[in-house]
């Protein structure tokens, strides 16, 4: 974390100062604003998260309950979460909180008495290392909860306005806020009460029975499976010795058990098998109780028992894979000649089942994407057309995702004897551990996203997946740092410089580039940094070079890599790197070839360009894609 640049803090430097928008930003919602969100739940938070870094914009949430959500339904965490977490300054806090996910076991009828289950296989939960962070267990309140410190701590100071339900939408093109929106008091003194509000942008983060959706005409598409399940939260004694351990446990003929250690060492959750649904059930299924939910998870457990003292909640849910047509309100035939007005995000455009782990997660990215672009236009940093890459980006993602969950699911509902091998199950968990841990999403081509004709340059950043961070030793202080944690969600483009082989301040492609980036009116600074911001507030450029770190002077690095920021022009020392041979070359681990090279990434974390430090034409041409001139 870096601060004291704009003179001394002495208190938490998280809470940056209110600018715009966030300077006396009212209590009640206004007539007319920027952006509206409708829902706070993962996709919605995040969204206000990452607009709160924009004071230009005004923004406002609204949420149909009275407060903050006090418990989520939602509990795993992915990796790939974790790493946006880390972009949003909470990763630490929240893995501190959080059950860690190190292991999961498999248990099957025993051959010798199928009555009674045994452990059939122990397996490492990321055996891949995938991502220095760890998949873990925490309730999804307290995800939303840092989210919304984020978002009231940035300079718009975003707060949720709590007590106001959405309604219905109208759009009327060409207006300065072209969509209508109706909304309906839902807590306080006026209940019941109805206004219009006028939007730019509308954003439906309001669950699986969106309205949102609905008043855009988009349909949700897919089909039930068929098959229930019930899930509780629960405090209970038992001498089942793997209860804090993630576990699959399936029985000769009561069915299985997804169980979910939580966090606080105390707490787990179950997935309880409740079988089959005709397609006449009606819902009635829903009606179990929670005495049978906890016999049904008793039967499935013997000869082990379950003594349930506390059931912090619990559910009956039917297994449903849908996905929406579309995540904006653009139809088919129109797209790319009118930009989007309104956008659905999570649940809104996306369900199936619980036990993959992935609806928070997913929904997470999707407000990760969107976020930024919504920042980026409406800040006048990029053309409408940024806003056609989310649906297009966004869409595939969930289908995929849906194509996911539809086999994981079966598998967890599959009787023991209809798995070819005992160890089937196992394998598939282990083999597939890339997708549900987020980083199996790869964009494809776009005005962001660039074609791979240079990938072999650094092999280990595929273009249009997540940037997979590395060790590198920070010059400056010699202290080893992941590159990737230093990635804010503040909206910023970063360029990663690899360099050539001669070291710092020697005749190189390194330097060519770097004295053409700093000075030439047509580098990526000079057309697209606004007049007055700091040489760094749009591209945030770091260089690693293939020399120790006692090797590089820091007095002949390349300026642009020393940037003179703030209003006292102070040196920022923390964008030039070296290897760090102790815990691994970078230019190793990530295949990047040792004639340098260009790592774009884009503000949400996913590689958008690969290129030789020779590329300058391309890479301008590649921001001017997707960003406007800084005249406009």
């Amino acid at each position: 974390m870096q601060f004291h640049h704009h003179g001394y803090v002495s208190g938490d430097p998280r809470v940056l100062p209110a600018a715009g928008t966030g300077l006396n930003r009212p209590d009640e919602l206004p007539d007319e604003m920027d952006v509206l969100i409708v829902g706070s739940g993962p996709a919605g938070m995040v969204i206000a998260a990452q607009l709160s870094q924009y004071p230009s914009i005004t923004t406002r949430l609204i949420e149909r309950r009275a407060g903050r959500l006090e418990i989520g339904q939602a509990d795993g965490i992915q990796a790939r979460s974790n790493e946006t977490f880390q972009a949003f300054g909470f990763a630490e806090r929240l893995i501190s909180e959080a059950f860690q996910l190190t292991a999961m076991n498999f248990w099957a009828p025993d051959p010798a008495n199928p009555t009674s289950i045994i452990r059939t296989q122990r397996t490492e939960d990321d055996p891949h290392g995938i991502s220095e962070f760890p998949h873990m267990l925490v309730n999804q309140a307290r995800v939303l909860d840092y989210f919304a410190e984020f978002a009231a701590n940035g300079p718009a100071r975003i707060k949720p306005d709590y007590g106001w339900d959405f309604v219905t939408l109208e759009i009327t093109e060409g207006a300065e806020y072209p969509v209508a929106v109706m909304v309906r008091a839902t807590a306080g003194e006026r209940v019941g009460e109805q206004r219009v509000v006028r939007a730019k942008y509308v954003v439906g983060c309001d669950g699986a029975k969106s309205a949102v959706r609905e008043s855009i005409g988009r349909k949700h598409l897919g089909t039930p499976s068929f098959h229930a399940w019930g899930v509780m939260d629960v405090l209970a004694v038992t001498d089942f010795p793997d209860i804090r351990t993630k576990c699959a446990i399936q029985s000769h003929h009561n069915g299985s058990i997804l169980l979910i250690p939580r966090e606080g060492g105390f707490l787990f959750r179950m997935y309880v098998d409740l079988g089959a649904v005709g397609a006449d059930d009606q819902h009635q299924v829903r009606q179990t109780t929670i005495e049978q939910i906890i016999a049904k998870a008793n039967a499935i457990l013997n000869p082990y028992t379950l003594d349930v003292r506390n059931v912090a909640w619990s559910s009956v849910y039917e297994v449903g894979h849908r996905v929406t047509d579309k995540f904006d309100d653009v139809p088919v035939e129109l797209t790319g000649q009118r930009a989007p007005r309104v956008f659905i995000a999570g649940d809104a455009c996306h369900t199936h089942s619980a036990k993959a782990g992935q609806g928070m997660n997913v929904s997470i990215q999707d407000g990760f994407n969107l976020g930024w672009k919504l920042g980026q236009v409406l800040d006048g940093r990029a053309p409408e057309a940024l806003l056609e890459t989310y649906s297009a980006e966004r869409q595939v993602v969930a289908q995929n995702l849906i194509d996911f969950d539809r086999e994981w699911a079966s598998m967890m509902a599959k009787k023991p004897e209809e798995f070819e091998s005992p160890a089937e199950l196992a394998e598939f968990y282990v083999t597939t551990a890339e997708f549900p841990a987020g980083f199996m999403t790869q964009y494809e081509p776009s005005m962001i996203t660039g074609e791979a004709t240079h990938q072999q340059l650094a092999s280990g950043f595929p273009i249009g997946k997540r940037f997979k961070s590395a060790r590198a030793l920070r010059v400056a202080d010699a202290n080893p740092v992941h590159l990737g944690h230093h990635h804010r969600a503040d909206g910023r483009w970063r360029v990663y410089a690899f360099a050539d082989a001669p070291a710092a301040g020697e005749a190189s492609a390194l330097t060519d580039w770097a004295e053409w980036l700093a000075t030439s009116g047509d580098s990526p600074v000079a057309r697209f940094t606004p007049e007055g911001s700091d040489v760094d507030g749009v591209f945030d450029f770091k260089v690693v070079f293939q020399q120790s770190y006692e090797d590089v002077d820091l007095g002949r690095v390349p300026p642009i890599f020393l940037p003179r920021v703030g209003p006292f022009g102070l040196i920022d020392y923390e964008k030039v790197y070296a290897v760090d041979p102790k815990r691994g070359d970078i230019f190793d681990e990530r295949g990047i070839d040792r004639t340098g090279c260009l790592v774009i990434v884009r503000p949400d974390q996913y590689v958008a360009h690969v290129l030789p430090l020779t590329a300058r034409d391309e890479l301008t041409d590649f921001f001017a894609g997707c960003m406007r001139t800084s005249g406009g």
